[in-house]
């Protein structure tokens, strides 16, 4: 009991540490030197766990889309209409973005990196399990006609596809977008997209 303990702390002070090397270097300076120095775990304990420098990334990427789903599984689950769902689930989406934006960024910038695809099955089931609570509210308002019955992957699309770019953008400073302006705009856009005919 003990021994799994530590082995859950070591875990923890890792992913804590290789998500702040991350926002504190980026890309280039996501390295596994960098992360045991800044954790203060030896290398041969980050294999231990993780596998490998990918596998700790690909833990990492889980542990930050956890986050993120269950902020948007608890906005959409204390709704009563799917419109007030769906407008409390892009709302949630750009607020995780502002308020854990660490988070967020490792998120939409590990879209290109080698560690998702080679973790890609992992990281798949592990987002169906996180999926599944919105999946089945979406169900069961297609069900009763409050939401156009468009497949899964579409809904998806729909949903977060406009919610994920602004995000993006708003987290590449590149682009002057603002998510507070976006929070009072995509709600109601992303609806219509939904919304029974």
């Amino acid at each position: 009991m003990v021994k799994q303990q530590r082995g859950e702390a070591t875990v923890d002070q890792l992913l804590t540490a290789a998500l702040r090397v991350y926002s504190e270097s980026g890309q280039q300076g996501f390295t596994v030197q960098a992360v045991t120095a800044a954790s203060g775990v030896s290398l041969g304990s980050l294999y231990h766990h993780f596998g490998s420098f990918d596998g700790l990334a690909a833990a990492l990427y889980t542990r930050c889309m956890g986050r993120l789903f269950e902020e948007l599984t608890d906005a959409v689950t204390r709704t009563r209409t799917a419109r007030t769902g769906v407008r409390a689930l892009v709302r949630a989406y750009l607020r995780f973005t502002q308020e854990q934006r660490d988070a967020a960024l490792f998120i939409h910038a590990s879209a290109y990196s080698g560690y998702l695809a080679i973790h890609a099955e992992e990281i798949r089931a592990a987002k169906e399990v996180m999926l599944a609570d919105i999946g089945a509210w979406m169900w069961t308002r297609m069900e009763k006609g409050e939401i156009r019955p468009l497949s899964v992957p579409l809904v998806e699309v729909l949903v977060m596809g406009p919610v994920a770019e602004a995000a993006r953008r708003w987290l590449a400073s590149t682009y002057e977008l603002d998510l507070d302006e976006a929070a009072k705009v995509l709600p109601d856009r992303i609806w219509c997209s939904l919304e029974p005919e």
